[in-house]
């Protein structure tokens, strides 16, 4: 089975926020134990960029992963032109709807907190952390 993390997931991990960061590590040691997948894409790279990680804090934390449970995805031209066409259409970030997509189109269950994804369920389901552990 594969997962994808929405960046908020990632930033529960690497700002070690509470309850929630606590909850994203257990879920990924249970991908790792269960030698699942953690998937990422440079959609998520981008975002862990605008809030100010480095490209080594961005390695060092997808490197918690083992190099066997953890795969990059590219978006393509095609996947971020309807993420932007429907981003416009509902009122909601255009990277969480790239998320929904990329996930979707390569088979792992989305992971986020965020609300905005309530709005595309029709794309793909989210489940949060704890309903994964």
């Amino acid at each position: 089975m594969k997962f994808y993390f929405d960046t908020s997931i990632w930033l529960d991990i690497v700002l070690d926020r509470g309850n929630n960061g606590k909850v994203a590590k257990e879920l990924l040691n249970k991908i790792i134990i269960f030698d699942q997948f953690v998937v990422y894409s440079d959609a998520v790279i981008f975002e862990l960029q605008i809030v100010g990680l480095s490209n080594f804090e961005i390695n060092n934390l997808l490197s918690l992963a083992k190099p066997d449970n953890i795969v990059r995805i590219k978006s393509t031209k095609e996947q971020t032109i309807l993420a932007k066409q429907i981003a416009k259409k509902l009122n909601i970030p255009k990277l969480d709807v790239l998320h929904a997509i990329i996930s979707r189109d390569c088979g792992a269950q989305l992971v986020s907190r965020d609300w905005d994804f309530e709005k595309i369920k029709n794309i793909t389901k989210t489940k949060r952390p704890e309903e994964l552990i």
